[in-house]
């Protein structure tokens, strides 16, 4: 390319950093490194009353968690507004745009004949031409622009294609509001321009905005930037992503246990392809990643695919960084500071042994982290319904008959407590899953575990013998 990419992610800190608004962010980021450029992080804070502090952080939060870092300073829109004021005044000298004194009651008048006419433009351009002379008194007059009136305005998209427009149905946007203040989209373009930004990669809501922020471009003599317009992702029925469906903060998927690996990988192939591959890692993403690649249909939220992924992530983890993950989800999850206060070096071990099993069947770290409630939760076990059932008077017998057998193991091994409790099953005449289904109750108060042996081995002789007798009396 003849010049340094440079991308950049534009949020509104109005909420939490949006599931949609990661895939965007990691979209430009990808991009930006592919080509070895840059990617730029600004924060759109124009709207003073819905722009909040917590917003930012979550915003700066959700990305860090997700992996996406970016490149130099934040720029903030709000304090770049003296720069943006210069720019309407500089279009109004040079002719190119014009204050406009409608007043709120002729400006609604306007929009009701256009909804009645069904015209997609609003203003009737009244100010276009007249002299300010004719202005009425008291009235705070906005700045608009003076777009073409005629023609058309084209964008060559990298994903939509090509979109054509006839000026015809395009207003003549407002770049100062009557109190001083900039717009949104008089803003974006001084600060794309400003900030060097060469490709425009957003969410495809933003489509006629850039048919409209060309107008500016093009007063203004600046180059427009390369544009690509993705398409909005949708719930699994094809209608606009819900909170049912999984329009949720980034910092929701991380409390639902969901690996940040994974989400990459699951929302890089959200409208994204590259051939039959679904597993990437973020190398193979670098690599791959490409405009044209992307789909110009929604894509699809799948919950079930990305437990799927995640699963796979967990499973392919090292045990010790699935620790560290574990507890770096406690803080955002019930229960998990009752963990973090029993995390001593002693149960870090236990779990360390226990997860090559644990791992395989857990798809979340939630997940994850009920299924290691076994090795921290605290004498007598709280059973659940399922486990109390198994530990009927009858299994309980069984299970007392066995505890001299198990007190008497003097190597505490899988190995040789398998060899004692299946000794002790053929000489009561009784299938092994009659003799451990009630140790796995006793010990983990739930009917699944990983195996029962490396259950008993993990938890240790005194602590195993312990809960049995809690649970037979």
């Amino acid at each position: 390319m003849s010049e340094p990419v440079v991308t950049r992610f534009a949020p509104s800190p109005t909420g939490f950093l949006h599931i949609g608004g990661g895939r965007t962010a990691l979209f430009n980021w990808l991009y930006a490194r592919r080509f070895g450029g840059k990617m730029l992080l600004r924060i759109e804070d124009t709207d003073r009353e819905r722009s909040t502090a917590a917003a930012i952080a979550a915003i700066i939060d959700g990305l860090t968690w997700l992996g996406i870092s970016w490149d130099g300073e934040i720029v903030f829109q709000y304090s770049r507004a003296a720069r943006h004021r210069q720019i309407a005044e500089q279009l109004l000298a040079a002719g190119k745009a014009y204050r406009c004194y409608a007043s709120p009651e002729e400006l609604t008048e306007m929009r009701e004949a256009a909804r009645r006419e069904g015209r997609s433009k609003l203003y009737d351009g009244r100010w276009r031409d007249r002299d300010p002379s004719e202005a009425p008194p008291g009235v705070k007059p906005v700045i608009r622009l003076r777009a073409p009136a005629t023609g058309e305005v084209v964008i060559e998209d990298q994903v939509q294609g090509r979109v054509v427009w006839q000026n015809s149905d395009l207003d003549d946007l407002v770049l100062l509001r009557s109190d001083g203040n900039p717009t949104y989209m008089l803003a974006v373009v001084v600060d794309d321009h400003d900030m060097n930004v060469t490709h425009i990669i957003r969410g495809d809501d933003h489509l006629t905005n850039g048919a409209r922020q060309k107008h500016i471009y093009e007063a203004l003599g600046w180059n427009v930037p390369i544009m690509a317009h993705i398409p909005l992702i949708h719930g699994p029925d094809g209608s606009k992503l819900s909170k049912r469906h999984g329009a949720l903060g980034v910092d929701a998927y991380r409390a639902m246990g969901y690996l940040p690996q994974a989400m990459r990988n699951y929302l890089v192939r959200l409208g994204w392809a590259h051939g039959d591959q679904e597993i990437f890692t973020t190398e193979e993403m670098i690599a791959a990643f490409d405009l044209p690649q992307i789909g110009r249909s929604p894509a699809r939220f799948d919950f079930a695919k990305l437990e799927s992924l995640n699963g796979h992530y967990i499973r392919g983890s090292t045990d010790a960084d699935l620790i560290a993950a574990l507890e770096g989800l406690l803080p955002h999850i019930a229960g998990g500071q009752e963990l973090a206060s029993k995390m001593t070096p002693a149960l870090r071990a236990k779990l360390l042994i226990a997860m090559p099993a644990l791992k395989e069947r857990a798809k979340t770290l939630v997940e994850l982290f009920d299924a290691t409630r076994f090795l921290w939760a605290s004498r007598p076990l709280d059973l659940n319904d399922q486990a109390k059932a198994l530990l009927n008077p009858e299994a309980k017998s069984v299970t007392a008959a066995l505890l001299p057998e198990l007190a008497a193991i003097t190597e505490w091994t899988p190995e040789a407590i398998e060899t004692v409790v299946r000794g002790f099953a053929d000489r009561a005449g009784l299938k092994l899953g009659a003799v451990a289904q009630p140790l796995r109750a006793a010990l983990t108060a739930r009917t699944t575990s990983p195996p029962i042996f490396d259950v008993l081995a993990v938890l240790g002789k005194d602590e195993s013998l312990a809960r049995l007798r809690d649970q037979v009396g």
